[in-house]
């Protein structure tokens, strides 16, 4: 893949010029009034992906925002790999603690900051261009499908549908994913199972409007203070979560399985100082590495309720309301856990508020076997770019539709992901290295040489 890579040495600057084009179009997927946005994000892609070397490539319509959908066909004896990515990004909130525009991309100390640079347009837009590098060199190995969608960061609701109905147009022998991270640049890792997802809203509600606190305060239950007290109680000062049957399906890990896990490089006084907090939390008995990878968690994602503007306003509100969410591990049912949820939590609330629990969205846990031939061609092909044969590593976040993928299409994902921790993902002040982007671009082809190779 010399060639591959010399092309892409080349063509550095337009690859970076065409990614910005990109990440200044603000196609938020959660924002009503971005929708126009998200449209002309995927007829970008779509052109895009046809100029770098694809035989068909178009906007296709789902009951949501549309996918990009592309093919280049080089043999019928060849592997299929479909590439799978999400040009939706997340809100820009809190806009005042941005350094830049989100939406307008700069290169600073070696890193191209903006909203998508890494989740997942700077990740998504590696496989475009390396793509392009083996088309116009002439040495695309494999059969390749690109499908890009625009509601990952909400739940991709449209998309099981778009599977169900495409079945056959989706046919591949592996779905090559870039949405995850690695532990570090100099510790490459390849994830190798993701947490499952179960995203609930809750409701609060006390007397029929805002009461005067001075003339009620006392007399009538305060819907914030019965929700915070609810929330807090979700989990014991044991760090554990504490709905019944929360737990039941739980694998638990031996301990030579423990042990080998553990072994991932980690510095917990590094992770502190990153984050700057004095000490770290969570389920007691578990190392950091397992409370975020292979240990379920239950998180308050937003809190809201009475009155939150400038000065003063004495009232007791009518309403409040929390977002919650719980990453699940293998063996646990979004299903089940919505409705363990939904139950104790209104089991526990007190007869002087009425409650309302909906389930917003949710998805499997993962798990990509290591002895598969992608993850070996993988494998091989992130050694030989990072100069380290790469850990199996168990990340903490959601993809939820990849559990999707499997049971609709009947096809393994494949997780090399190129992120780090320090890109601030969903957060003010996303970023995405230079070298990352450029790094990962070179190991893609040398993953399609393998797998063609291996398969």
């Amino acid at each position: 893949m010399d060639k591959a890579k010399k092309y892409i040495e080349e063509h550095k600057e337009q690859f970076l010029n065409e990614l910005f084009e990109l990440l200044r179009i603000p196609s938020i997927s959660a924002q009503s009034e971005h929708k126009p946005d998200m449209r002309r994000c995927a007829e970008w892609l779509a052109a895009s992906l046809k100029r770098s070397g694809a035989d068909r490539a178009e906007v296709m319509e789902t009951a949501g925002n549309p996918v990009v959908y592309a093919e280049k066909r080089v043999s019928d004896a060849a592997p299929t790999v479909l590439v799978y990515g999400h040009y939706d990004v997340m809100p820009v909130d809190p806009r005042e603690e941005w350094n830049t525009e989100p939406f307008e991309p700069v290169i600073r100390d070696g890193r191209i900051w903006g909203r998508g640079a890494d989740d997942d347009k700077g990740q998504l837009f590696m496989h475009a261009k390396a793509f392009e590098a083996m088309c116009a060199t002439g040495t695309l190995p494999c059969n390749v499908k690109f499908m890009l969608e625009g509601e990952e960061e909400i739940g991709s609701a449209s998309l099981y549908g778009f599977c169900e109905q495409h079945r056959e147009l989706l046919k591949a022998d592996i779905i090559l994913v870039s949405d995850t991270s690695m532990l570090s640049m100099d510790t490459p890792s390849i994830t190798c199972g993701l947490r499952g997802l179960a995203y609930m809203e809750v409701e609060v509600t006390g007397p029929n409007h805002d009461l005067h606190s001075g003339l009620y305060g006392g007399a009538v239950a305060n819907p914030a203070n019965v929700l915070a007290r609810l929330v807090a109680d979700l989990i014991d000062d044991q760090g554990r979560v504490t709905i019944p049957g929360f737990y039941d399906d739980v694998r638990e890990l031996t301990p030579a399985e423990r042990e080998a896990f553990n072994r991932a490089p980690f510095d917990a006084e590094a992770y502190k100082r990153a984050l700057d907090v004095e000490e770290l939390a969570g389920e007691a008995g578990y190392t950091t590495l397992e409370r975020t990878g292979v240990r379920p968690s239950l998180d308050v994602n937003g809190i809201w309720g009475g009155y939150i503007e400038e000065g003063t306003k004495t009232i007791i509100p009518s309403k409040a309301s929390a977002k919650i969410s719980m990453r699940l591990v293998p063996h646990q049912d979004y299903h089940k856990i919505g409705e363990l949820f939904q139950r104790h939590f209104e089991a526990v609330a007190p007869k002087c508020v009425k409650v309302r629990v909906k389930a917003l969205h949710g998805g499997m846990p993962y798990v990509a076997p290591t002895d598969m031939p992608a993850y070996k061609a993988a494998e091989r092909a992130v050694e030989e770019t990072f100069g380290k044969k790469p850990l199996p590593f168990y990340s903490g976040g959601s993809i939820p539709v990849i559990s999707g993928f499997e049971s609709i299409l009947g096809i393994k994902s494949l997780l090399m992901g190129f992120g780090l921790g320090q890109d601030a993902i969903h957060s003010p002040n996303e970023s995405y290295g230079l070298d990352q982007f450029f790094r990962g671009m070179e190991t893609i082809p040398l993953f399609y040489k393998y797998f063609a190779e291996l398969r």
